[in-house]
């Protein structure tokens, strides 16, 4: 009899569904899958270590290149996590803002994820649409923050700034005529929530667009249906978090369960799966979607009446108003110790999560009180979801294999960071 072997080949890094860093070392029986083996390390940024040489402020931006694709919740934990040891209170307006910011932050991430995983099971024109909606939403973060991708918008005690009066307008190039410019520009002739106000307006008939090209498509119920099942008691087992454990059934959410900012003052619904299997996952997120659109119109509809600061008072933490920097020999030292050594950050230890894109991501810090933490831990989500691959892929199909990592929405950053 011929010695039949399990043969073993490498998934990725150059795989199109490997996303460029992820190396799966896959034990195959013909064309099924006996093991998974994912070998992290091909985009570390020592991220952690550098925290420890930077001021706190200085990590800010840090935060932003974890996951790419959830910069300014990344930003978010990070800053709570200060503002727990200093002990300080955010105005509400920054509250307000942040939680806005946030939900942008989850339907930029789920549209890049709806993209990417409609791309990795073949489903093509999907990305096209989902970039079209991200267009006008990183319009949103550049208003603020100067940036498209990396913001660096929240700060310890607020935000940057406050909302902007205008968004920029397109000009007539070889690229645009001038009546498609004034057709584009008609909707940015306003402030920035007239802008966002309108996003929000048009949004729910967009994802129903989406759901008539995905939901009811046989090949993609084909693709996802039954695939990766991960029961309730197994998904909490694993430390699943965000939609790979409301996928399963199991109704946890940081902003109902453990809320923070000005989460319990809105109304939102939490979407759970029923079977737990890729399907089910991507149901969820849809749903996410409608809900954050709900909770944006909220926080637009607030913030239109209520103006107010949008950062702490306190100038031992935050920089002075330029205006007073400039007349006044307080303000002048206050900015010029912030500059110079940064936030001294009393001792003691802390941990701040938030419900991210992708689950709960948290910052485990430890103070020193000096002005660089003493350590810092990042709990990502996606490394947890990640280390569950060979359990999600065993007794499946090598073209399953794509299917699981999309249904995870794989961001590497914060996964090798």
């Amino acid at each position: 009899m011929p010695d039949i072997q399990n043969y073993t080949l490498n998934f990725g890094p150059q795989h199109p569904a490997a996303h460029g860093v992820l190396r799966m070392v896959l034990e195959l029986d013909g064309e099924v899958v006996m093991r998974a083996d994912p070998h992290i390390g091909l985009l570390h940024r020592a991220t952690e270590k550098l925290a420890e040489t930077k001021t706190w402020v200085q990590s800010v931006p840090y935060m932003d290149r974890l996951d790419y694709m959830s910069m300014m919740c990344n930003e978010h934990a990070y800053c709570m996590a200060i503002e727990r040891l200093l002990a300080i209170e955010v105005p509400i307006r920054a509250q307000y803002i942040r939680v806005m910011f946030d939900e942008v932050t989850r339907i930029l991430n789920h549209l890049l994820w709806i993209g990417a995983h409609g791309l990795d099971v073949g489903a093509m024109t999907m990305v096209l649409y989902a970039f079209r909606e991200r267009e006008d939403l990183v319009d949103c973060y550049e208003a603020v923050s100067g940036a498209r991708m990396h913001a660096a918008y929240y700060r310890p005690g607020g935000v940057y700034r406050d909302l902007p009066d205008s968004m920029p307008q397109y000009r007539e190039s070889k690229w645009k005529s001038a009546t498609e410019v004034k057709k584009i520009n008609e909707v940015r002739s306003g402030s920035l929530l007239d802008f966002l106000g309108d996003f929000v307006s048009r949004f729910p008939k967009i994802l129903d667009e989406y759901e008539t090209l995905l939901t009811d498509n046989r090949i993609w119920k084909q693709r996802l249906v039954d695939v990766g099942i991960v029961s309730p008691e197994r998904a909490m087992q694993l430390g699943f978090t965000g939609p790979m454990l409301r996928g399963s059934g199991i109704a946890w959410d940081l902003r109902k369960k453990q809320s923070y900012e000005v989460y319990d003052r809105l109304d939102f619904d939490i979407p759970v799966g029923v079977t737990g299997d890729c399907y089910d996952r991507y149901l969820v997120r849809v749903e996410e979607m409608r809900q954050s659109n709900r909770i944006i119109k909220q926080c637009i509809d607030w913030l239109r009446v209520n103006p107010g600061p949008v950062i702490t008072d306190n100038y031992k933490v935050a920089s002075p108003p330029r205006a007073n920097m400039k007349s006044n020999m307080e303000e002048l030292i206050h900015h010029f110790k912030l500059c110079t050594e940064g936030i001294h950050v009393p001792e003691g230890q802390v941990y701040s999560a938030v419900e991210h894109p992708k689950g709960e991501f948290g910052i485990y810090a430890i103070s020193d009180g000096a002005n660089k933490p003493y350590r810092l831990k990042i709990r990502s989500p996606g490394y947890v979801h990640l280390s569950a691959m060979n359990e999600l892929t065993r007794g499946h199909m090598i073209a399953d294999v794509v299917t699981m990592v999309g249904t995870i929405d794989i961001v590497f950053g914060e996964i090798d960071r």
